[in-house]
């Protein structure tokens, strides 16, 4: 039987880092609540000259280089990062491709939010157990999205946590570790016009306000406090189910960056230890760049144990819950 295997992931963070001191003098909220509400201490910020592709390309170049993959031998390179890249109507995978010199790859955009890991996964193990000429798909992810915060707009002030990052991931056909399982996700699409940046689109291509906004701050905080954890939940049962497991077999967690009382309490319905779970309070969150760096992460310091499920779940304006499954370590004779 196909198996897709997660054979190398790789990360970067731009040098500039914005305290929690920095956010709350810029927003005005005392620094106490940036560190302990908001589960803050720092973010990344990319230099202004410093764009997505940029970020893109320098993950992507990291994982090349520690895995020792050449990059002619990828036969698939998608971005899946944040949708506010260098140019408004323009693909970065193509250019992300050249300039990593993945000459004979196709390269295919999912850019989207940040429910992006676990969907990009997804659709990558799927195009590799449906064709069989595919080999290798270079997935690589970057968010810049400090530049669309508005720190006098307090209606989007839950999203103050928001920094700059990279992160790539090599997923091959029947490699030797880390075996890519089952994946789910759940969308209510009755907020999906709640968080967005007005201007830019065929509503308002040329004017507007320009930065992140959120239109009814109460109402989407009063959905989201009704069904988020229940919706996580959901989409990490369905994961596990596909992957022939429940709740009871994760053995880590590697999630996006969310407030620290909704991320003890989604702990607590999955039964995961808090020592067992990734928490980027020194990065913020960065679209759909945060579970897969969350995991390179654990795996360089040597937190995942050889055979355990690591759970990496996300969620995203629009909105959608979603979920995939990776067993860690020796993938052969499973």
């Amino acid at each position: 039987m196909t198996r897709v295997s997660l054979a190398a992931t790789a990360s970067y963070l731009p040098e500039q880092w914005m305290t929690a001191a920095d956010v709350a003098a810029r927003s005005g909220i005392p620094e106490q609540v940036i560190v302990e509400k908001f589960g803050l201490r720092g973010k990344h910020i990319a230099a202004e000259n410093e764009h997505v592709s940029d970020l893109s390309v320098s993950a992507a170049e990291r994982l090349l280089a520690g895995a020792g993959i050449d990059a002619e031998e990828i036969d698939v390179v998608m971005y899946f990062g944040s949708m506010w890249k260098d140019y408004a109507v323009w693909q970065a995978a193509p250019w992300i491709a050249h300039r990593i010199g993945a000459t004979r790859a196709y390269a295919v955009e999912y850019d989207n939010v940040s429910c992006g890991t676990p969907v990009a996964l997804r659709i990558a193990r799927d195009m590799l157990l449906a064709e069989d000429e595919l080999q290798t798909v270079l997935v690589v992810a970057a968010c810049r999205e400090s530049y669309l915060l508005d720190y006098g707009n307090e209606r989007s002030r839950f999203m103050f946590n928001f920094g700059d990052g990279a992160v790539a991931g090599l997923l091959v056909k029947d490699g030797d570790r880390n075996e890519l399982l089952g994946c789910h996700g759940i969308t209510d699409g009755s907020l999906s016009l709640q968080v967005k940046v007005p201007s830019g689109g065929s509503v308002s291509p040329n004017g507007g306000y320009r930065y992140l906004d959120v239109v009814d701050p109460a109402v989407m905080k009063d959905t989201l406090d009704r069904v988020s954890l229940q919706n996580f939940v959901a989409a990490a049962r369905g994961a596990l189910e596909r992957s022939g497991a429940t709740l009871e077999d994760v053995g880590y967690l590697c999630g996006i960056h969310m407030k620290p009382s909704m991320h003890r309490a989604l702990l607590a319905e999955l039964g995961v230890d808090e020592s067992r779970a990734a928490y980027l309070d020194d990065t913020g969150h960065m679209s759909g760049v945060d579970p897969l760096l969350a995991l390179d992460r654990a795996a360089r310091m040597g937190e995942l144990q050889d055979g355990e499920l690591v759970l990496l779940l996300a969620a995203g304006t629009g909105y959608t819950w979603a979920a995939s499954v990776v067993r860690w370590g020796d993938a052969r004779g499973r």
